[in-house]
Parts: structure tokens; C-alpha cells; sequence
């Protein structure tokens, strides 16, 4: 109980803010740009800090840098080339002036985990501003799926779970909250495509949401969910952490809360190319 009670202070403050967020976000698509870029950004923070290179200031501020800018500008694929040049080309001159002080190990350690978090993060910018019709369905579809997954996971796992899934990774990971997961994670999608259909999108004819592609992004989500959150957990068991930050009672930090949506959100943008989550009539 003791541990459930930080998880609905942080729900009961978390929820409220994405909404207001998205709501903001359908008035001002740019607004998703530049709040993904600081949590991006936050989440780089955290992950420096891990192994303390937050001290090493340059390398800071060029990561931090780009995770920011990124999901702004990654709707134009030559400022994206630019920005992502521009990065490596800093990242390696800090590396020149602190040799003595960072090694290759160390710089690689911070460059790709740079790239990682951005990458995934970007295609929440890609995914809800690139679509041309409904920020707050993307919004919702990206954070709600893992979230979730996570969320049924653990309620299902704390009290149903008997057999481990991956003790040396994740301890209190069990299959049968796994399972519990994914039902959660294929409940959510069919709810709130029902909750868009009839009540977002009520009097718009044009719109149509494709429900077989949101059990099959579910059930996808629910699985990459579960490799980003062993992933990260796997980072940190080699660093010897229990969470990268703390900002969130009962979730750690920011990293801690969006590292499933880094491999989940890229899957949004790819499945859409082939199964559209919104068909629009015109």
C-alpha cells in the first residue's frame, strides 16, 4: 500500500497536466514540439547524471541541446540532418578538449543514449503534429498505450504474479503481469477509440477509427513497452541504480516514466504508414 500511494499522488498530478497539454496542443500544434523537446532533454539530464558526466558542462549542454530541438524541428528533414551533424561534430570536439578526462567509452556512452532517447521521443512530435488532423488522438494513443501497459502490469503482477520473468533485470517483473499488460494495453486502445469515435469526432462524418489497427498497435505496444522498460532497468542494473531520477514519487524520473514510450512511439509512425489509425473521408 505504502508504494501505491506515491503512484496515485503522481496519476492524480501527471494525468491532469498531459491533458492540459493537449488541449493547449490542438489550439497550437507547436506546443507538442517544445514540451516532448524539454522532457527529451530532462530525460538526457537524468541519464548523464548516471554516470556523472552532468559535470563534464559542454558535453551537457550539446546533448541536452539537441534533445530539446529536436523534436521541434524534426518535421523538416534538412534542419533534422542539420541538427543531428551539428551534434555529433560537437559531442566529438568536447571529446578533444577533455580527452584526459573522457574516454571513448564514456563519450559513446553519452552520444548514442542521446540519439536513442531523441529518436524515440522525436516520433511523438512526428506522430501527433506530421498526421494533419487530430494532435489529441495521437497525444493520447502514444502515452495512454505503454502507460497502461505498465500501469495493468504492475496492479495485475502485485497481486496475481507467481512466476519471475526476468529476475536478474527486473525482480518484481512476473509473466502474469506481463499477460495482465497486455490485456490492459488492448482494453485501453478499444476504449479510447470507442471514447474518439463517438464523443471527439461525434458529428464528424469524415472521420472513422480503424479499431483493428488499435488491437494490433496494442498488442505490439505491449511488448515493446516491456523491451524499453527492461532495456533501461538493464542500464540500470550495470550502473547499480534503482532509478534515474526522482521526480516522480513511486516512478523515479522522468527516464523512468517514458523510457517504454522511446521504442512504442517509433511503432505509432511505422504501423500508421500501413494500417491508419484515423481514416479520413474527404
Amino acid at each position: 500500500m505504502k508504494s501505491l500511494k506515491p503512484r496515485l499522488l503522481t496519476a492524480a498530478i501527471g494525468i491532469p497536466a498531459v491533458v492540459l497539454v493537449m488541449i493547449l496542443a490542438e489550439l497550437w500544434h507547436p506546443l507538442i514540439g517544445i514540451v516532448v523537446g524539454l522532457a527529451s532533454a530532462w530525460m538526457v539530464l537524468e541519464y548523464l547524471a548516471t554516470r556523472k558526466l552532468n559535470s563534464i558542462v559542454p558535453l551537457s549542454i550539446v546533448c541536452m541541446l539537441y534533445a530539446l530541438f529536436m523534436p521541434i524541428v524534426v518535421t523538416e528533414a534538412t534542419l533534422t540532418y542539420m541538427l543531428t551533424f551539428l551534434f555529433l561534430v560537437l559531442g566529438f570536439a568536447v571529446s578533444l578538449v577533455y580527452h584526459k578526462k573522457l574516454s571513448y567509452g564514456m563519450l559513446a556512452y553519452a552520444l548514442f543514449g542521446t540519439l536513442l532517447i531523441t529518436f524515440g521521443m522525436s516520433a511523438v512530435s512526428l506522430a501527433c503534429v506530421g498526421n494533419g488532423y487530430s494532435v489529441s488522438f495521437f497525444f493520447v494513443l502514444i502515452f495512454l498505450l505503454p502507460w497502461m501497459a505498465d500501469g495493468g502490469g504492475y496492479f495485475i503482477g502485485s497481486k496475481f504474479g507467481r512466476r519471475k520473468l526476468c529476475p536478474n533485470i527486473s525482480p518484481k517483473k512476473t509473466v502474469e503481469g506481463v499477460l495482465g499488460g497486455a490485456v490492459f494495453c488492448v482494453a485501453s486502445a478499444m476504449i479510447m477509440g470507442l471514447v474518439f469515435q463517438f464523443v471527439v469526432f461525434s458529428g464528424d462524418e469524415a472521420a472513422h477509427v480503424n479499431f483493428a489497427a488499435l488491437v494490433v498497435l496494442a498488442i505490439l505496444d505491449s511488448v515493446l513497452s516491456l523491451i524499453g522498460d527492461l532495456s533501461f532497468s538493464l542500464i540500470k542494473r550495470y550502473l547499480k541504480i534503482k532509478d534515474y531520477g526522482s521526480v516522480f514519487p513511486g516512478h523515479g524520473g522522468m527516464l523512468d516514466r517514458c523510457d517504454s514510450i522511446i521504442f512504442t512511439a517509433p511503432m505509432v509512425l511505422i504501423l500508421g504508414q500501413f494500417m491508419p489509425f484515423l481514416q479520413i473521408l474527404v
